[in-house]
C-alpha cells in the first residue's frame, strides 16, 4: 500500500491583501504549513487559518521564513547563525500561541522560501534551525525538501523528519528546486504534475529539468497554496491517487 501526506502552504494573506484559496484547499489536504508573520501572514490570518485547520482536522505546521514581507521570503539574506535560531524560535512561538489557544498541538516545522532552499546544502544553517526547533519542542517534526541536508541534521539531533516533494515545482539533478526565475521552474500542466506525483510516490523517481531520471523519497507532498492552479491540483491529485491506490493520510497517523 502506498501512502502520502498531502500538504499546502497557507495563511499567506496579509492585512487587506489576500493570497491563496485557503478556505477551499484545506478541504483536500492532511497537513498545512502556516506562515508566521515574517514572510507573510499576520495575527488575524494566523488565527483564522489555525481555526480552519482545527475544523477540518488538518495537521498544523509552522512555515518560518526570512523577515522579508516585501520579497515574500524568496530573497537571499545573510544572517548570523544565532539570528537564524532566534527568528525560527520567534515564529514558532507566534504560531504556537494560536495553536495552543485552540487546544491543539503543533505538528511540524517547514522552512519557507529562500531559507528552505538554503537548507538543501548549508549544514550550519540547517543545524541552527534544528537546534531552535529542538529547544522549543523536541517532539516537533521537520519537513525538509527531498535530498536536503536539513533532514540529516534533524535526524542527528533526534528530531522526527518527513521528506517533502513538490507537485508543482521542477527539480535539478541534485534534487534542489529549479530557481523560480528559470524557465520551466513551475509545473503548470496539471496532467503532467499529477503523473509526476504518482511516479514520485509509487516509483521513487522524478525526471529532472535536464531530462535525467533521479531517485526521490517522499513522505509528504506539497502543493503551493499561492499557485494559480493550486485548488485544481489538490482536487485532481486526490482523485488520481484514489485510482492509483495511493492512500492520503496525515503524517502523524
Amino acid at each position: 500500500m502506498f501512502r502520502i501526506d498531502l500538504n499546502s502552504d497557507m495563511g499567506e494573506s496579509f492585512g487587506a491583501y489576500k493570497m491563496g484559496a485557503d478556505e477551499e484547499i484545506i478541504r483536500f489536504v492532511t497537513s498545512t504549513n502556516i506562515a508566521c508573520g515574517y514572510h507573510a501572514g499576520d495575527p488575524m490570518v494566523m488565527d483564522k487559518t489555525v481555526k480552519m485547520a482545527k475544523e477540518k482536522g488538518v495537521g498544523i505546521g509552522a512555515h518560518p521564513g526570512y523577515p522579508d514581507l516585501m520579497g515574500f521570503g524568496r530573497r537571499k539574506m545573510v544572517l548570523f547563525l544565532q539570528e537564524v535560531k532566534n527568528i525560527i524560535k520567534y515564529q514558532i512561538g507566534a504560531l504556537n500561541a494560536f495553536v495552543q489557544s485552540e487546544g491543539l498541538k503543533l505538528q511540524h516545522v517547514a522552512p519557507h522560501g529562500a531559507l528552505g532552499n538554503l537548507c538543501q546544502y548549508d549544514r550550519e544553517v540547517s543545524r541552527a534551525i534544528c537546534e531552535a526547533v529542538y529547544e522549543v519542542d523536541p517532539g516537533l517534526m521537520i519537513f525538509y525538501c527531498a535530498g536536503a541536508v536539513l533532514g540529516e541534521e534533524a535526524e542527528k539531533i533526534g528530531l522526527r523528519t518527513a521528506s517533502e516533494i513538490f507537485a508543482d515545482r521542477a527539480y535539478m539533478e541534485d534534487l534542489s528546486l529549479v530557481p523560480r526565475k528559470q524557465p520551466g521552474s513551475m509545473i503548470t500542466d496539471e496532467e503532467l504534475a499529477i503523473r509526476r506525483c504518482v511516479r514520485m510516490v509509487k516509483e521513487g523517481k522524478v525526471t529532472a529539468i535536464t531530462g535525467k531520471d533521479i531517485d526521490i523519497k517522499g513522505d509528504t507532498l506539497c502543493v503551493h497554496g499561492d499557485g494559480p492552479k493550486a485548488l485544481l491540483f489538490v482536487q485532481k491529485i486526490r482523485e488520481e491517487f484514489v485510482r492509483e491506490g495511493i492512500e492520503i493520510k496525515n503524517i502523524s497517523e
